[in-house]
């Protein structure tokens, strides 16, 4: 398991090394099913990235330096443990058009307050429902 999740850690560091190393035309960054908890700190000088996929991976926070990407319309939370969202930030988003929660067990406060606050796409499960098998 340490080998699996080093090999991931070694894979997303790679990933967005050569995204922030091949400059402003940066449109989509693919960290799905990587064991990820957190996202390196680098992510945040992606100022064009559009799209993010972190699907599959072991976040129970969510990533709130997402909140700071101007460009950014798509994000991709599917089958990870959050349970909170920050809402108000995601509202102040100008690009943003749409956010994956499925398969997280969001608390009942993000389920209210979210709907009437957005004006994205925001893909919730419903409550205690469990991803598919593989």
């Amino acid at each position: 398991m340490l080998r699996k999740m080093g090999e991931a850690v070694a894979r997303v560091a790679r990933k967005v090394n050569e995204t922030v190393e091949s400059g402003s035309d940066t449109l989509e960054l693919r960290l799905e099913g990587n064991f990820l908890h957190r996202l390196p700190n680098e992510v945040s000088t992606l100022q064009h990235l559009k799209a993010i996929d972190l699907s599959r991976n072991q976040f129970r926070d969510f990533p709130e330096q997402l909140t700071t990407l101007p460009a950014l319309e798509t994000i991709n939370l599917e089958e990870n443990e959050i349970v909170d969202v920050p809402v108000e930030k995601l509202a102040a988003m100008p690009a943003l058009r749409s956010i994956n929660l499925r398969f997280n067990p969001l608390n009942a406060e993000v389920r209210v307050i979210a709907p009437p606050l957005i004006k994205f796409n925001m893909l919730m499960s419903a409550e205690g429902a469990r991803p598919p098998p593989p």
